[in-house]
Parts: C-alpha cells; sequence; structure tokens
C-alpha cells in the first residue's frame, strides 16, 4: 500500500512554480470574464470563505445562498496572507464536488467595475482560482454569480492530506494578515453566526482546540 508523503515534502514541494500574475495577466483574465457582462446589469458574488465575514466591498443586498457541484475545501496553499514559501497555510478554495452555502452579495452596476478590479486584485494575485458565473440557488429565487472555483491544474492545489497534517499545516503557518489558524477560526464563526452549517468546518475547528500546535522539522515558527 502506498504511504502517503509526508507533511514536509508536502510542504517543500508546494512552491514549485509559485509566481504572481502581472498586472496585464490579470486584467486580462478580469476582462475575459466580465465579457457577457452588461454594464447596466448588477453583479452578484457568492462568498464561501474570508468573503463571508470580510467582503471589503460596497453591495445592495446580501441573500443566503447555495451553489450545487462544488464544495468548500482547504485545497489552495497560501504563501503570503496566510503563510510564507517555506512554510505556506491553507485557504479555502471551491473544489468539484457536493454543494456549498455561502453569502451572496448584489454589486450595483456602476460600482461593478471598481469593485471587480479591487476583488480580482485579492483573489487572483496567482490565478489559483477560476472564476465562473454559476447558478446559486436562494430564498428568494435563482441567481447567477461570480464564483472562485479552484484551478486544479495549479500547483497550488493540494488535496489528500490527512486530518494530521492538515492541523498541522494550519497550526504552524503565519502569513502577512496573521495565522492560519485565524483564517479558519473567523470563517467557522462567521458561518455559524450566519446559520450556515459545515460540519467538517466545525470538526476541523474541534481539532484545532484540542490540538497543542506542533512545528515541522526545519521548517520557519
Amino acid at each position: 500500500m502506498t504511504q502517503p508523503p509526508s507533511l514536509e515534502s508536502l510542504i517543500s514541494s508546494s512552491g514549485a512554480s509559485f509566481r504572481l500574475l502581472t498586472d496585464s495577466e490579470r486584467q486580462a483574465s478580469l476582462d475575459a470574464f466580465l465579457k457577457p457582462w452588461h454594464p447596466r446589469h448588477d453583479v452578484w458574488v457568492f462568498g464561501y470563505g474570508s468573503l463571508v465575514w470580510r467582503p471589503e466591498f460596497d453591495f445592495l443586498e446580501q441573500r443566503h445562498a447555495r451553489v450545487n457541484g462544488y464544495h468548500r475545501s482547504l485545497c489552495l496553499w497560501s504563501r503570503i496572507n496566510r503563510g510564507t514559501p517555506e512554510r505556506p497555510g491553507l485557504v479555502f478554495g471551491l473544489d468539484v464536488g457536493g454543494s456549498c452555502r455561502g453569502m451572496a452579495y448584489r454589486i450595483a452596476s456602476h460600482q461593478v467595475q471598481e469593485t471587480m478590479q479591487e476583488l480580482w486584485k485579492r483573489e487572483m494575485p496567482s490565478g489559483a482560482y477560476i472564476p465562473k458565473w454559476l447558478n446559486c440557488h436562494t430564498r428568494e429565487g435563482a441567481i447567477s454569480a461570480l464564483v472562485f472555483t479552484m484551478d486544479r491544474s495549479k500547483d497550488a492545489y493540494v488535496r489528500g492530506l490527512s486530518k494530521e497534517q492538515l492541523v498541522d499545516i494550519v497550526q504552524g503557518a503565519r502569513g502577512t494578515y496573521g495565522p492560519c489558524s485565524e483564517y479558519i477560526l473567523e470563517t467557522a464563526q462567521a458561518l455559524e453566526l450566519a446559520g450556515i452549517r459545515d460540519r467538517k468546518l466545525q470538526t476541523l475547528v474541534a481539532q484545532l482546540r484540542d490540538k497543542p500546535p506542533s512545528t515541522v522539522q526545519g521548517s520557519q515558527p
């Protein structure tokens, strides 16, 4: 039986070809996404991670929403915000399969361009997500929203972590925005306050609180 890769090998290989998008590459991505958008139409944005508790943009309306075909998962290496290239953390992406409940925000048409510019700087610094227009279900009816889904072809994508490895990574990583564990706890709290239940996330939170932090041999604290 094949043994899973060690935590040390996962971390050492996580930054294989990491680089940030140039301004022109990021703009090209945004332009391609907004091509079907009509300038007079408002735009919905679906949040499932930090956008639930820190949207950082103005919106006209907020709704509970569910997207099918994807689930919330700690499947994205964070090498700046919640970790470093030497000791990356993990942040949420939408991986294929299942469904995900989150919050949808309606952006006024006249603010779409400015808001999207800032969102792309925040969510697409390395192009690890594939932004899509997806149908989201809300109590008030279906909407089409911007959803940042995980790009499985990128080195930033990670899967197959054991529960122990997941906890060790989250506890040991810290980036420019603070500890990775803080990000997890903030997201869990925001979802709970919004009445959104995520059993896997709640289980992880319990494990983080029960297990004392450990360090990885040869990595930075």
